[in-house]
């Protein structure tokens, strides 16, 4: 399961980053934001339980990496390179594009694996900050997505831009992709956090009721 995880994962990567980012017009802020949910809400999480575990786990035996110092990681690397010169920046820079996608997928990765991965003790502790890490993630990219939706002037240049051949304003662009962040991201990192509270109150119920018999 491990390697289906991670293999699928890759391939996501692989059609985002050689498929997608390449062919479609990187002005275009819609785009740029479906190449970002299906890095970070989408490759991210798979290639993190793929790693869970393993030797790869960057969050074993580290326990500084907590899924709050991991989500508040996230947190700068979203807002951070939604800020309107860093978007210009990795829009006419293959480089600045390159350390763009690569800082996405690794504060992704190492939220993930902060929330699933880990040493196996103290795995339920981690578990439930995990909860608290992926709602704060969800709170922050609904934020960061409904201002994006619901302002009034373009943020991000203001010539007509191609989303995968629409021709769009760019305003109605940029709403476009504060609705993709709306609905993927905020509603993915929610849909973790609730799976590992409801997790944890599942695996804590055989354990209450042994304690009570006995």
């Amino acid at each position: 399961m491990k390697r289906f995880c991670l293999a699928t994962g890759v391939l996501l990567l692989a059609i985002l980053w050689i498929g997608v980012l390449p062919l479609a017009n990187r002005t275009s802020f819609s785009v740029h934001m479906v190449v970002h949910m299906g890095v970070v809400a989408g490759g991210a999480p798979l290639v993190a339980l793929g790693l869970s575990g393993t030797r790869f786990d960057v969050t074993a035996g580290r326990h500084w990496i907590t899924p709050v110092f991991a989500s508040i990681l996230e947190l700068f690397a979203v807002w951070g390179w939604h800020l309107p010169a860093l978007r210009g920046l990795a829009e006419s820079s293959i480089l600045f594009a390159v350390i763009e996608q690569a800082s996405f997928l690794v504060a992704g990765v190492v939220l993930w694996l902060s929330c699933l991965g880990g040493a196996a003790a103290g795995r339920e502790e981690r578990r439930l900050a995990g909860t608290f890490g992926l709602i704060f993630t969800s709170m922050h990219m609904t934020l960061l997505g409904a201002l994006l939706s619901l302002s009034p002037r373009p943020l991000y240049g203001t010539e007509e831009v191609s989303c995968f051949g629409t021709p769009l304003s760019a305003i109605a662009d940029q709403q476009a992709g504060g609705v993709v962040m709306l609905l993927v991201g905020a509603i993915v990192y929610l849909a973790g956090g609730v799976a590992l509270l409801s997790r944890s109150l599942t695996e804590g119920v055989p354990n209450e009721t042994g304690s009570a018999g006995r």
